[in-house]
């Protein structure tokens, strides 16, 4: 069948097709017109990945707009939704327009009325329909891809509900189902009410089969010859084959798909030494820009690490990523730069990335209900090794499962080769499951009865496979009971209605869980907040009082900002806290917990009790293991919170934490929509919302309160506030009147963004024609690591510059002794406001700016502030090498007399003094240096400390 011989499209679109060199439709999409496609027909097909599915859904929504109907394209991911836009934007010269809706889930998208093809997540679907969006009544066609996902625990129920629902307010609704090939299609197409297209036909071959030994042994009992050398893995040797290709200029790629993201990257890493003596010069530099890219994304360790492998053509590809990461590296491997990526199974989840060559590495994963490593699902693996084959760019498409053994090699013949495939079942008969789906189900008026919801039910999936309902009788029973309570519905006699509140929560797309574990802990903090302030306000004066008053340079900041939450010396203790409620919405199901690894229980014990009077609720006891652990996994992730809050840089976080980039900013997303419905959940009960308001914006930007208003301004994050602010520019009302000049050097004289910013501030003379930048080493000594915080206006590090500061530098410009250095009150009046991180100190070493590096009073205030706090003994490390890096003979004594100083009273301080006292004496060691007549001799400094001289 040709576009052409296609009934219903518009005018235009068959005739683009042919030009895009579709002249006859693949066998799946001719036997899917042919049953009504393109008349209104719902439609169930279930068809290999690279069969033309997505072709299949496209006429579908065209034939439906020609009747002046709406379509709706349900993805299962939001990466997914992207890529289906930026295919579907070649109908817009049809005058079709395209929108797409995947978050904020508490609004109706009005805007999207006037689209003709809407692309949406299943939860964006269904919340869209909880908020009664107008245009849900306009669809004519809804397309569900991977459809087969109903069988996944978390998404599935969704999924199921949505199109249960979408069908009930249409009658007339068509449903395109596209789907993997799986067992029990036709299940899928009695509940859909729809005809089926089912078929194994793939436009190019697909072979499949397991290497063992110095071969690949395919179904079809023949053999491919891939040897593997002595000590050398089958993972670089297949892909080494697969470069090789069958002949010149047929190189093809390799997708490998692993257990874990740590496997990921290490895959990664050691196979880039495999596709990099492979590439051309042309190959390189293209290459070399995509890692670029990818450095500009973030600061990280992951970042670098990937940047590295994309420059010699491999990468890795997990969860862990940011989305832009992802991106770059989906679209690096789509245009034939990348040759391998080592992946998890993220990437076969529906995203385009095709190869040559697909290895499934590890075919068992680690799953703490199973108890160890269990096999996977038949269909996910299928759906992995459905990515091999590239239409148009590949002869054939291979997948290869790896064995060790005769034994593995004939369990993965039986378990994934030679097997019928798995069928889907539905996974709603779950209380989580149905917990939010009721109270949505009975909000939205789909049901105002037992009866009614019972009803249904009954025309879910999970109805259609069961032969007894008595399981989602019992299930529908506990969860109204559990509602109730809650006072999130009422029952009088046989109505059901939600309450105010429950109208509430449903329209957040809040689990009902999440939303009574919010409220509980918002009116335990109300019972109890004067107690809970006065713990607070004893908290700070014993800390005051252990440390004698010495308080870090870190937290002599402004205190006249009313959104500032003080926890040092400040007589006015505000609660509750960020970290209190960034904790509490961690206790919701709503959010996936970081996990306790070794260690983490004692560590986050300890911050657990010493900050127990900030979190909101009554702490388990440590007898209760599974609440307490719980407890503390809260803890963790809303410490992460706060670290992101308090402007710790991703790559300290992502160490700290053992987490990647994506999955900060994957916390950071839930948290803010969850503190955003903690917010709503506040004022629906009369609460005060203001702490929560403020908790939630500086999560969302990742700054400190004085830094909300800049970050309100378009085109200024997180490190470009701090850099305006440390400068003197405190809000958008200081970019109209501050000098141009300062501006520009603290946005790294970058012209056009500074122009950019100021335009969007509302700066009428916004141009930077004629302004100047200061030299780079003058623009600041903040690095995008980590934020300086702000000078203060009148204590900038010009004015502060003492007479004092000026002599301690000698005439030769040599640092001066440590005896021309007088330990006086002057020295300790440290300028307000001012820090230095470690990792600009490292930013300083890189740069070789250290060896010029003098110090003065505004130095021994950096390294206070560097060691007040020390988090790990690296803090020591880092300032060990500042002293060998000294270019001056006494420089060490001199660092030395500031770090006993502070560290005195550090909890870290015996450990701490121990190595910097190590590297000192390696310096006296290595450089072999005079001691100068007028220094304090080591001994002599011990013994004025004389609380560590036993530790020596």
């Amino acid at each position: 069948m040709e576009p052409h011989d296609v009934p219903g499209l518009p005018p235009g679109v068959s005739d683009k097709l042919h030009a895009e060199g579709v002249t006859d439709l693949y066998p799946p999409q001719e036997s899917a017109v042919k049953t009504g496609l393109t008349d209104g027909e719902s439609l169930v097909a279930s068809v290999p990945t690279a069969s033309g599915k997505t072709l299949i859904a496209e006429l579908a929504m065209l034939a439906a707009i020609e009747r002046g109907e709406t379509a709706l394209y349900i993805v299962p991911l939001r990466a997914l939704a992207s890529e289906k836009q930026s295919e579907f934007k070649r109908w817009e010269e049809f005058g079709v327009d395209i929108g797409v809706s995947t978050g904020n889930y508490d609004s109706n998208g009005e805007w999207l009325a006037s689209r003709d093809i809407i692309i949406a997540t299943s939860e964006k679907v269904d919340s869209l329909i909880r908020n009664d969006a107008p245009w849900i009544n306009q669809l004519g066609c809804v397309v569900a891809d991977e459809v087969h996902l109903v069988n996944d625990r978390t998404r599935g129920p969704t999924l199921e509900v949505t199109l249960g629902k979408l069908r009930q307010r249409n009658n007339d609704l068509q449903v395109v189902a596209l789907s993997a090939t799986i067992g029990n299609a036709d299940a899928i197409a009695k509940w859909l009410d729809a005809s089926l297209v089912d078929t194994d036909w793939r436009p190019i071959e697909l072979q499949i089969g397991v290497h063992y030994g110095n071969a690949i042994t395919f179904s079809d009992d023949t053999q491919h010859r891939v040897p593997v050398g002595d000590g050398e893995r089958q993972t670089p040797a297949l892909v080494a084959d697969t470069l090789a290709g069958d002949g010149e200029d047929d190189q093809g790629s390799t997708l490998v798909f692993v257990n874990s993201r740590r496997n990921a990257e290490s895959a990664a890493t050691r196979l880039r030494e495999v596709t990099a003596p492979v590439l051309t010069d042309k190959e390189q530099a293209s290459l070399a820009e995509v890692a670029a890219s990818i450095r500009d994304v973030s600061d990280t360790e992951t970042s670098d690490t990937l940047a590295t492998c994309v420059e010699k053509g491999a990468a890795f590809h997990h969860a862990g990523l940011a989305s832009e990461h992802r991106s770059l590296v989906e679209d690096a491997f789509r245009n034939r730069q990348l040759k391998c990526i080592a992946a998890t199974p993220t990437l076969a989840a529906g995203v385009n990335t095709p190869s040559r060559r697909v290895i499934v590495r590890d075919w068992r994963r680690y799953d703490s209900e199973y108890g160890g490593m269990k096999p996977l699902d038949t269909l996910e693996v299928h759906q992995m090794m459905g990515r091999a084959g590239r239409p148009g760019l590949d002869p054939y498409g291979e997948a290869v499962l790896l064995a060790g053994d005769n034994e593995t090699r004939d369990e993965l013949f039986d378990r994934y080769i030679d097997t019928d495939l798995e069928s889907v079942r539905s996974k709603l008969a779950s209380e989580p499951a149905l917990r939010t789906h009721v109270l949505a189900t009975i909000a939205t008026g789909f049901a105002r009865s037992r009866t009614e919801l019972l009803a249904f039910l009954e025309k879910t999936l999970y109805a259609t496979q069961t032969n007894t309902n008595g399981r989602l009788k019992t299930v529908t029973d506990t969860v109204l009971e559990y509602l109730k309570r809650n006072d999130f519905i009422t029952q009088d006699n046989e109505t059901l209605s939600a309450t105010g509140l429950g109208h509430t929560v449903s329209r957040l797309y809040l689990d009902p869980m999440s939303a009574a574990t919010i409220i509980d802990g918002l009116q335990w903090t109300a019972e109890n907040r004067a107690a809970q302030r006065d713990a607070l306000q004893d908290n700070s004066v014993t800390q005051s009082v252990d440390a004698e008053s010495f308080q870090p340079a870190s937290e002599l900041v402004d205190t006249a900002n009313e959104n500032t939450y003080q926890e040092s010396n400040d007589t006015t203790v505000r609660y509750p806290t960020a970290l209190g409620l960034y904790q509490l919405v961690c206790r919701t199901p709503d959010m996936y917990e970081l996990y306790l690894k070794s260690g983490d229980k004692e560590r986050f014990t300890q911050i657990c009790y010493e900050r127990e009077a900030e979190l909101l609720g009554r702490t388990p006891s440590e007898y209760d293991d599974v609440r307490f652990e719980s407890w503390l996994s809260a803890l963790k992730t809303g410490r992460l919170l706060e670290d992101w809050a308090d402007e710790t840089s991703e790559d300290q976080i992502t160490d700290r934490y053992g987490v990647g980039p994506g999955d900060i900013r994957g916390k950071v997303d839930t948290a803010s929509w969850l503190l955003g419905a903690a917010e709503q959940l506040a004022g629906e009960l009369g609460m005060k919302t203001k702490p929560i308001a403020d908790a939630r914006r500086r999560v969302e930007d990742g700054v400190k309160t004085e830094l909300l208003d800049l970050v309100d301004v378009r085109g200024i994050g997180r490190k470009r506030a701090r850099r305006l602010y440390t400068v003197g520019i405190e809000d958008s009302a200081d970019l109209q009147t501050a000098e141009k000049e300062t501006i520009l050097r603290a946005l790294r004289g970058r012209q056009k963004t500074a122009e950019r910013i100021l335009e969007n501030a509302g700066r009428t003379d916004a141009s930077m024609n004629g302004v100047d930048a200061a030299p780079k080493d003058s623009v600041d000594s903040d690095t995008d690591d980590e934020p300086n915080t702000r000078v203060s206006e009148n204590a900038t590090a010009e004015q502060t510059k003492t007479k004092q500061d000026r002599n301690i530098d000698n005439e030769d410009g040599s640092q001066a002794g440590l005896g021309d250095f007088s330990w006086s009150s002057s020295v300790v009046k440290w300028p307000l406001r001012m820090s230095m991180s470690l990792s600009q100190v490292s930013m300083r070493l890189k740069t070789q700016q250290m060896q010029q590096y003098r110090y003065s009073t505004l130095d021994i205030l950096w390294v206070r502030s560097i060691l007040s706090e020390p988090s790990s003994v690296q803090t020591a490390l880092d300032v060990g090498i500042i002293i060998l890096l000294g270019n001056a003979q006494s420089r060490f004594y001199y660092m030395l007399l500031v770090d006993v100083r502070l560290l005195k009273h550090s909890k870290w301080g015996s450990q701490l003094v121990l190595i910097v006292l190590r590297w000192s004496l390696m310096v006296v060691m290595n450089k072999k240096q005079r001691l100068p007549s007028k220094q304090i001799c080591l001994t002599h400094l011990l013994m004025r400390f004389s609380d560590h001289t036993t530790l020596i």
